[in-house]
């Protein structure tokens, strides 16, 4: 640093003139610190990049989740609904037929963001067993229900890295296996209803915490009382978690509605019309096995 210093008023003497005059009458020492500390006095801007990345990027997934929510439940409306809209994903209409290749494009470039979110959120988890201790116990003694929630985040962040990686990945790879029959098969006769049940309160408790967190973060919706503010995001926030997690387990009954009724016959694809009622409505599956 001293070189750097001694280099610059070599090749620039004026550079450090309001320096030297600023130090003019101080002890050696001092007049020294006070040359060197305005260079070190410079931080770097990239942790508070990374943090704005951080959020862009979940806020795209949780924008994503939200618009994936609403496509996996057209089956609600009917099979055919469901079957239209995953079709309409593999750009049937762009290219004359559909492409599920297209599908895999996009789960790919969902599964980077996802990846990227998760190694910028793991920057601020705890880093080893100490810093584990201190942060608890630091959790306990402030009784701070915004940190309770961090809390909350960080462990469900950690339980989606696993099963969202699984559940993508399965997209990834099977990109034409997306349908009334054929997710309903993976569902109940591949026995991935436990995961995805899982999946489903991880990702909208992980979600809407998010959400509320960056609301804060950035001001929105804050208005003239802050206080006032944070009462109505927290109101948002749990109406945002029971509306998705309510959707979200209908939507999954129908599915394994679905599937013990299509059992004998997994493997075989939809076909949209190939038989009266097989378009039937995926509420009133729902609330047949509810009923039960």
């Amino acid at each position: 640093m001293n070189r750097s210093l001694e280099h610059q008023a070599l090749a620039d003497p004026a550079a450090l003139a309001p320096v030297e005059a600023s130090t003019r009458g101080l002890p050696a020492a001092a007049a020294h610190a006070a040359r060197v500390c305005p260079a070190r006095a410079r931080k770097s801007r990239w942790p508070a990049r990374l943090d704005l990345l951080q959020s862009a990027s979940g806020l795209f997934l949780a924008l994503f989740l939200v618009a994936h929510m609403f496509f996996v439940s057209s089956i609600l409306i009917s099979h055919d609904t469901f079957y239209t809209v995953a079709r309409f994903f593999e750009a049937g209409w762009l290219f004359g037929t559909p492409q599920p290749w297209v599908v895999s494009c996009v789960v790919g470039g969902v599964l980077v963001v996802f990846v990227l979110h998760a190694w910028l959120a793991m920057r601020k988890f705890p880093t080893n067993f100490r810093q584990y201790k201190v942060f608890a116990a630091h959790k306990a003694q402030l009784r701070h229900g915004d940190t309770g929630l961090w809390w909350i985040q960080l462990w469900t962040g950690f339980a989606l890295f696993f099963l969202g990686t699984v559940h993508l990945y399965g997209m990834l790879t099977q990109p034409a296996a997306i349908g009334p029959y054929e997710s309903a098969d993976r569902i109940w006769t591949g026995t991935l209803w436990p995961l995805y049940l899982v999946l489903l309160f991880m990702v909208e408790v992980h979600g809407s915490i998010g959400l509320y967190r960056l609301a804060l973060k950035w001001g929105w919706l804050e208005g003239r009382d802050p206080a006032a503010g944070r009462r109505r995001l927290r109101i948002v926030k749990t109406g945002f978690s029971l509306f998705f997690l309510g959707l979200g387990l209908v939507t999954l009954l129908a599915y394994v509605q679905l599937g013990i009724a299509h059992a004998d016959r997994a493997g075989e694809p939809y076909v949209p019309g190939a038989a009266p009622g097989e378009a039937a409505s995926g509420v009133q599956a729902a609330v047949s096995l509810g009923g039960r």
